[in-house]
């Protein structure tokens, strides 16, 4: 069996760390993630996933990601359920965060793209300086063979 899930998306606020009664730290975001595709009037649509992260992950989580701030996301779906104040049945998806990359340098405040709301989506991804990236697999422009003479 199989429960992965892997995501890359905007925070669309702050996230908010909290204790345990055993002081351990848990820190709950919400991430925007865009769909791959657009709705009828050619906007681009975006999902909100709730995510939780624990112990030392989710202090960083904490100190290093704000509202606005690209994040990577790779953990498992869980559910659960409550009963709410109501008394109704509270049920709840959210993503459980095994591990989160901050995909911005630390300086970066992701002033080049407005935040994300919950009724809008998040803008689309893109660097925030203008280098590209180095291609760690480019062989200077020639193919890479293999003993059989293939390049692949």
């Amino acid at each position: 069996m199989m429960n992965r899930v892997v995501l890359v998306g905007r925070l669309t606020k702050d996230p908010e760390l909290r204790y345990t009664p055993a002081g351990v730290a848990v820190a709950t975001f919400t991430l925007a993630v865009n769909r791959t595709f657009t709705n009828q009037q050619g906007e681009r649509t975006a999902d909100f996933i709730n995510c939780v992260v624990w112990r030392k992950p989710a202090e960083n989580v904490a100190n290093f990601l704000k509202k606005g701030s690209m994040a990577g996301v790779d953990g498992r779906i869980q559910t659960r359920n409550y009963e709410g104040k109501d008394g109704k049945r509270v049920y709840v998806t959210e993503i459980v965060a095994e591990s989160v990359q901050f995909l911005e340098p630390r300086n970066s405040n992701g002033s080049n793209y407005p935040l994300p709301d919950e009724n809008e989506a998040p803008p689309g991804y893109g660097s925030t300086n203008n280098q590209q990236p180095e291609d760690p697999f480019k062989q200077a422009g020639n193919p890479v063979a293999t003993d059989d003479g293939f390049p692949f």
